[in-house]
């Protein structure tokens, strides 16, 4: 998208819906520029009436003029920033709304290839740049254009050959801006970049504190820390350097002005062409008119930062999913639960390897079929294709002869429970986080799960049981108590599929035992899909499949593996002499 697209998109989606606050806030500039205009005209009376002509009836008047003057400006100036900010946030609150949506709905693949850090980046910082863009733009071009307009009046009306001359400095303070804002929009894309960089840094260090503690890299991370914080400086520098630039050119060309006029002045003073009064009326309107002749001078640089937060947030407002709905989708329909992989073949991104090459598998429902493999045999993408975290390249997967590609996600999604080793809690109650299956779940309902996941075992033993702070992805509980939790967040949900990914992996045998008794409580009567790298706790699977590279190398139950299948003989042979 061009500049010209990204201000129209923006006046579209975002500014528009607001043009009745944004017309009041015009209307209260309207004011702010004829009470400016209006305390400059004033000076030419004050001084021809009350200090050349002593007048005494408007000793009291003009004075009183000039106060209600400055009440008038002040007053609108509050009124129309106040309108404006309120614009504004709401503006924010709507991007970033919008942004949200996008990313909260985004296809798993997209969050996968970008860090989290660079999305908080683009969410607050160019999310701020953009409603900086907005506010202070269409309120700087109002605002400063009606006043200039309106003390441009006032200037001419005195003197017509001073405001030509005094007008030849708005063209000169318009180019330096220009040239300002053209580098201002480089160096910004670096801040933001950066900012980014940054962020996704802070949340490595924060996850992995006690990493960094355990291998003694406080030092290094420091050092690494600086780094990062050095180059945002140096574009923070680089961003402030610019922008005051236009100080220097803005009070030299000023300087330089006011120089010509007073000789001018003199002049035509000195010819009886130019009276006192008249000259300092129009010299009070050319200071004044310095504000806002600034400030149109540096509006370029805020919308070229603006415009580069535009650029990269209206992308993912925009992204497209790649996994959705299919036009006419319906509602899937679970009876039994039968899962059948025909023919699929699956990559991350074209061009890269298959990590599955025509695979078909038939689940049956209501059943335990187990997943054995070598780590990056395949085995989670093969339990990550039911759900559509991703689609597939060739092939079907259907449930109960059902294509899921002619279902609605939510239908889908909502008949599958998933359980992984990497267990994901909020940082919240014990009682919200099971509930986050079922929002409005009763007490009884919570604490059944609970109890039929083992977990109210610990659960009652804290402080506050339920409504215990568990902090940031459960920081506060054990593997073992995490795992429990996830669980019964499953059993809440009743899902008729569950797929449990190495939920048992690195317990201690008595906790591993409990979860594998949570674990056949939630899966009686329902279809399930295991992976374990323990072959001890799925030998009493009905079905096992053996996957190595993305390909199907055995299938039966355990007995039958044992006696044809070399590879999984030498995987549980091996798993023995452990024992």
């Amino acid at each position: 998208m061009n500049n010209k697209q990204i201000l129209k998109r923006l006046y579209k989606d975002y500014t528009k819906k607001y043009l009745n606050k944004i017309l009041l806030s015009v209307f209260f500039s309207i004011l702010l520029a004829g009470s400016t205009s209006s305390v400059a005209y004033l000076l030419d009376p004050a001084i021809k009436e009350l200090f050349i002509k002593k007048s005494e009836n408007l000793i009291f008047i003009i004075p009183g003029l000039i106060v209600l003057a400055f009440l008038i400006k002040g007053s609108s100036l509050y009124l129309a920033k106040v309108i404006m900010i309120n614009v504004s946030e709401e503006v924010r609150k709507d991007i970033q709304t919008d942004m949200f949506a996008s990313l909260v709905k985004a296809d798993t693949q997209l969050i996968d290839n970008k860090h989290s850090g660079k999305f908080i980046g683009n969410l607050l910082n160019d999310v701020n740049m953009i409603v900086n863009l907005i506010s202070t733009a269409i309120l700087n071009i109002f605002k400063d254009s009606l006043t200039l307009l309106g003390l441009l009046a006032v200037m001419f009306y005195q003197n017509w050959k001073l405001s030509l001359i005094a007008i030849a400095m708005i063209p000169l303070a318009s180019m330096a801006a220009k040239v300002l804002g053209k580098r201002m929009g480089k160096v910004s894309n670096q801040q933001m970049q950066r900012h980014g960089t940054l962020a996704s840094y802070l949340i490595e260090i924060f996850k992995n504190h006690k990493l960094i503690k355990i291998f003694q890299k406080e030092e290094y991370e420091k050092k690494r820390a600086n780094e990062f914080i050095d180059t945002l400086k140096e574009s923070n520098r680089k961003i402030n350097i610019i922008f005051v630039r236009a100080s220097p050119i803005m009070e030299s060309l000023t300087g330089l002005m006011i120089a010509l006029i007073i000789f001018i002045s003199a002049k035509l003073i000195m010819k009886g062409e130019l009276e006192v009064s008249n000259f300092f009326s129009f010299l009070a309107a050319m200071m004044l008119a310095y504000q806002p002749v600034r400030s149109l001078a540096t509006l370029n640089i805020a919308i070229q930062q603006g415009l580069t937060g535009a650029k990269k947030v209206i992308p993912i407002i925009d992204e497209i999913n790649q996994v959705k709905d299919k036009q006419g989708a319906g509602n899937i329909n679970i009876t039994n639960g039968d899962i059948k992989f025909q023919n699929v073949e699956f990559s991350y991104s074209s061009g890269e390897r298959k990590i599955l090459g025509d695979i078909s598998l038939d689940i049956p429902g209501k059943k335990m079929t187990a997943l054995v493999g070598l780590s990056g045999a395949g085995k989670s993408t093969i339990i990550n294709l039911i759900p559509r975290f991703y689609n597939v390249i060739n092939g079907d997967i259907k449930i109960d002869g059902q294509s899921i590609y002619d279902t609605t996600l939510y239908s889908l999604r909502k008949n599958i429970s998933f359980v992984s080793q990497d267990t994901t809690l909020f940082d919240d109650t014990i009682r919200n986080n099971i509930s986050y299956a079922k929002i409005d779940a009763t007490k009884d309902e919570i604490e059944e799960a609970a109890k039929f996941s083992f977990a109210d075992e610990f659960i009652n033993k804290l402080p506050k049981n339920y409504d215990t702070l568990i902090g940031e992805n459960g920081v506060k509980l054990s593997g073992g108590e995490k795992q429990r939790l996830s669980i019964a967040r499953a059993i809440l949900k009743k899902s008729p599929i569950i797929l449990l990914d190495e939920a048992t992996s690195s317990l201690d045998a008595e906790t591993e035992n409990k979860i594998q008794e949570a674990i056949a409580f939630l899966t009686k009567g329902r279809t399930t899909i295991v992976i374990a790298h323990r072959l001890s706790t799925i030998l009493n699977s009905d079905k096992i499949y053996v996957i190595n590279k993305g390909n199907v190398i055995g299938e039966g139950n355990h007995e039958e593996l044992i006696g044809y299948s070399k590879e999984y003989k030498n995987f549980y042979e091996k798993q023995i002499k452990k024992t």
